[in-house]
């Protein structure tokens, strides 16, 4: 299926991770050109090779999420190299696992700054561009923490759940202008974040990680961890043409481990 992005502009934060290299290369099969941001150098200079070699141009940027002043300096490199955005997709760094309880409030805000302003100021940045060339697609990922709250992780849970609340809202005022806004939650998907939280949680519980990984797999119908590019094959698909009637939703990529209605 062509899916009607070839010469696309699409920026992917967090490209330098699991998931948002993957939502890169998808893209990228598709014939988009892509913008990546990462706070980790190497990471999104890799990234931007993996996907030069998939045809297509790339802009790798330096960005650290909880700077905004870097905002503006960025979406003008991008519309300068590649032109205006038509799709984005945020991924954003997780907060350490905490309880919700007790935590000092520069701790919120540091990550309130990171997570969930960041997104909602890059997407104001690119959204009036593509409301006037009636045009975008808007995906941002979270967490299945914003479905069913995650024990110990807190602050991802709340912030999180935040953007989920505003993508709902924004999808239905931009819906006229054909920009569509959509979440996708991730469930176990193998990157080196879920790694981080079962390692931590191994230490916590004083267990050998492999029975983490044995227990949370065992709530798993599919019996696995999802794979990077099983996730990035979803983002792509609602950044799709043939995704313009399916805006205001959060898809649920977890192998059937969510378990409400």
């Amino acid at each position: 299926m062509d899916l009607g992005i070839k010469g696309k502009t699409a920026l992917v934060l967090g490209a330098g991770g699991g998931l948002g290299g993957a939502c890169a290369r998808a893209l990228a099969a598709e014939g988009a050109n892509l913008a990546l941001g990462d706070i980790n150098e190497s990471a999104v200079n890799a990234a931007a090779e993996a996907v030069r070699g998939q045809g297509v141009k790339a802009l790798p940027l330096v960005w650290d999420l909880g700077d905004l002043s870097l905002i503006a300096k960025h979406v003008a490199a991008i519309e300068s190299a590649l032109g205006p955005v038509d799709i984005l997709v945020s991924i954003t760094g997780g907060p350490p696992p905490t309880p919700a309880a007790g935590q000092d409030p520069a701790v919120w805000s540091k990550h309130f700054q990171s997570m969930t302003l960041s997104v909602i100021a890059i997407t104001d940045a690119v959204l009036p561009g593509m409301r006037a060339r009636k045009w975008g697609r808007v995906i941002t990922s979270t967490s299945s923490g914003v479905i069913v709250p995650i024990a110990n992780l807190g602050i991802s849970n709340t912030l999180r759940s935040a953007l989920v609340g505003w993508s709902k809202t924004v999808a239905r005022e931009a819906a006229k202008d054909n920009v569509t806004f959509n979440v996708v939650a991730p469930g176990r998907v193998a990157t080196a974040r879920i790694a981080f939280l079962d390692d931590a949680r191994a230490k916590r519980e004083g267990k050998e990680v492999r029975a983490v990984e044995d227990e949370s797999i065992a709530t798993i119908p599919a019996g696995r961890y999802g794979r990077p590019e099983e996730f990035g094959a979803v983002v792509a698909f609602l950044a799709s043409e043939q995704a313009s009637y399916l805006t205001g939703s959060t898809i649920r990529i977890d192998g059937g481990m969510i378990p409400n209605v």
